[in-house]
């Protein structure tokens, strides 16, 4: 990608033309960092410890970011807003907790998982404390956020377990893949989008608008993360090629060179790409195999619709620095694979 034009802000990672949008969603997402904090304190100081672990860790604080923008398409940053952004961000963080315990991570945002440095009980524990107070958050905007909130984590959970069982004898692994990104990565940054503009009092259609972007986004930057992990030369990214491979997960990429007939598929199937843990020769063959077959071609037609859809919802929305923002969140997720 050329070099950030000097005259754009960075927030949170993503360049903003307006100083006046820029400034504002700054603004918000120090609220959200400093309510974040305040929300997870305990008079148990443990508790507060391990509930800081991933906060004080970083992270790109995409679902805030997507809540704040949307908020100024219509209202702005208010109280409300505020709240609503530091529950989804929230919500993700207690996920992150319970995600690697099952995937029995060691690494989280450069630190040490709050499993490998503690232990599996207490990384859940901490994640259902965030849970909670995710939920004490939500209850302060009304009962129809405490309904969407709910929905939102069925989402999550049914996600999780539709991971975790697999595709049914008959079901096609591509749509049993997107649906569980959909779930697990999707539902919550619609709800983001949705949060933002519903308490920053945007119409309804605006608010439909906002949480089918936050999905499509949400799904397309799971299928360009996939991309990346085959296409990408090592360190070009920031990420290890191959590193799904590594760890036997099947991505789109995967899935498409797998069910279509190309020559490279019998030695995909062979090294179990997809349904194993593969080691550094195997992962390197595989990748070269991957790079030339047509699931990554597919992978990406399949993006590129995704961004189309997301561009189709934008469209919809008052034009302004706000939907420009968004349109450059939506670049910047589909350029990163090229």
């Amino acid at each position: 990608m050329s070099a950030p034009d000097p005259a754009l802000t960075q927030v949170a990672g993503l360049p903003i033309a307006d100083p006046d949008l820029a400034a504002a969603v700054s603004d918000g997402l120090d609220r959200v960092e400093e309510l974040l904090r305040r929300e997870v304190h305990s008079d148990y100081r443990f508790v507060t410890d391990t509930s800081l672990h991933l906060i004080e860790a970083g992270g790109k604080r995409f679902r805030p970011l997507l809540t704040l923008l949307a908020a100024q398409l219509a209202g702005g940053t208010s109280e409300d807003v505020v709240v609503a952004a530091t529950s989804v961000e929230l919500v993700h963080l207690a996920t992150l907790y319970h995600d690697d315990v099952m995937d029995e991570a060691v690494m989280r945002r450069g630190a040490d998982s709050a499993n490998a440095r503690w232990d599996n009980s207490i990384a859940i524990l901490t994640g259902d404390y965030l849970f909670a107070h995710a939920s004490r958050l939500v209850s302060q905007l009304g009962p129809e956020a405490v309904r969407i909130i709910a929905e939102t984590f069925a989402e999550l959970v049914t996600g999780q377990m539709r991971e975790t069982r697999g595709a049914r004898d008959g079901e096609d692994p591509i749509d049993h893949y997107l649906a569980v990104v959909a779930e697990k990565t999707g539902s919550l940054i619609a709800t983001s989008g949705r949060f933002g503009a519903m308490f920053a009092g945007a119409p309804d259609e605006h608010v439909t608008a906002m949480r089918r972007f936050g999905e499509i986004i949400g799904t397309a930057f799971q299928v360009s993360d996939d991309i990346i992990d085959i296409a990408s030369p090592s360190g070009d990214s920031g990420k290890t090629p191959g590193t799904d491979l590594r760890e036997g997960v099947a991505t789109l990429p995967v899935l498409y060179a797998l069910a279509g007939d190309g020559p490279e598929v019998p030695r995909l199937r062979e090294l179990g790409v997809g349904t194993r843990e593969l080691g550094d020769p195997e992962v390197g063959e595989a990748l070269e195999l991957l790079r030339g077959s047509r699931g990554l071609d597919e992978a990406r037609a399949a993006l590129d619709a995704r961004a189309d859809a997301a561009r189709a919802e934008l469209a919809t929305l008052p034009d302004g620095p706000a939907r420009r923002a968004l349109e450059a969140l939506l670049d910047y997720t589909i350029a990163r694979t090229g």
